[in-house]
């Protein structure tokens, strides 16, 4: 029997700034993706998805031209067979988990990552493979492979762990030393629109950066300041200009949350001031934040939360709440009582 977990993961700073190459601050809960699978005598596996009460057949090769979008079993059967990791033996797989789905805390990339551990694990026992290897052989899989809008940043966190500051650009990372303190994930219970809002804000971020770069050919986005905003805003169309502001003003609002979570004793206040900042942004320049979610956060603040955010590329899903502990009930039925589905604590794995 093989036993996998794959956590879920919650962007703090820097959503829609993966596509981008900017920098991101992520980190993995403890809220899974199980999987377990013991051998059988066949050709193929059989994956039951316990929460869906589904059961799928998957051949051991598939031809990529026949993989349809999402399915990532096929599709990172693919990637790993190119790197020379083929099956041979049968498995009935029982998937399962903790972790709402299509929420925004990245259930399909814990998913793939929980994947492609299992095929390394029962077809590469010998192959020295790292965690980095296998998050980018989940980009393979899930982004790369279907040409999706997505970046490296849920990937990467998942099965790296831990808090981490991506550099998105050299697909680098460093382990963050720093302290969110309490956390709330709040379930909204509105459906996500994902790749719908991928697409929308990677596409205008781009034009935006696109028309700035033919105005001045010496601007690089790594080196933007803040002033940039103002600087380049009116040479934009009206409807780019707010992905133009989001872009410049969360890059601020992530490197400074880097460089306050590279201490120990990070500041609460300062990083709830800076995830309030972060969420106003993304409602209302990327427009990323229905208007139920948005009242859930503001009831959420009032009732004591010192910051929250949507979480993921948005359109629905979940919210993510730094908290007093010492007024967390009070805070989780404010959140309810605005209408959320579901408040839950977590903690940051390693």
């Amino acid at each position: 029997m093989i036993k996998i977990a794959t956590p879920g993961r919650i962007c703090f700073f820097g959503d829609h700034q993966d596509y981008l190459g900017l920098p991101v601050i992520a980190g993995t809960i403890n809220r899974y993706i199980h999987i377990k699978a013991k051998p059988i005598q066949s050709s193929f596996f059989e994956v039951n998805l316990l929460d869906f009460k589904k059961s799928i057949k998957v051949e051991f090769t598939n031809d990529p031209k026949t993989i349809k979008p999402g399915d990532y079993f096929r599709s990172g059967l693919y990637v790993l067979g190119k790197e020379g990791i083929i099956p041979n033996q049968g498995y009935s797989i029982d998937v399962s988990g903790d972790l709402p789905i299509n929420a925004g805390l990245s259930s399909s990339s814990s998913l793939v990552i929980g994947w492609i551990r299992f095929l390394v694990q029962a077809f590469a026992k010998k192959k020295p493979i790292t965690d980095l290897q296998i998050a980018k052989w989940a980009v393979s899989t899930e982004v790369d492979f279907f040409n999706q809008p997505g970046g490296i940043m849920d990937q990467y966190t998942i099965s790296i762990g831990g808090l981490l500051a991506i550099d998105t650009s050299k697909k680098t990372y460093i382990n963050l030393k720093g302290n969110l303190g309490s956390l709330l994930v709040i379930d909204s219970g509105i459906p996500k629109n994902t790749l719908g809002v991928l697409k929308d804000a990677r596409l205008n971020a781009q034009k935006a950066l696109e028309v700035i770069q033919k105005l001045d050919k010496s601007f690089i986005l790594l080196d933007a300041k803040e002033s940039d905003y103002i600087k380049y805003k009116d040479n934009l169309s009206r409807d780019l200009r707010p992905y133009w502001k989001a872009t410049i003003l969360n890059y601020m609002i992530t490197k400074k949350a880097i460089k306050i979570l590279e201490q120990n004793n990070s500041s609460q206040n300062e990083l709830s001031e800076l995830m309030n900042s972060h969420q106003a942004l993304l409602s209302n320049e990327i427009q990323n934040t229905p208007e139920a979610i948005t009242n859930q956060i503001k009831q959420g603040i009032k009732a004591g939360a010192y910051g929250s955010k949507i979480v993921g590329s948005g359109g629905g899903g979940c919210m993510v709440a730094m908290v007093n502990p010492i007024n967390i009930l009070n805070i989780k039925n404010a959140f309810l009582k605005a209408g959320a589905k579901d408040v839950f604590e977590v903690n940051l794995t390693n």
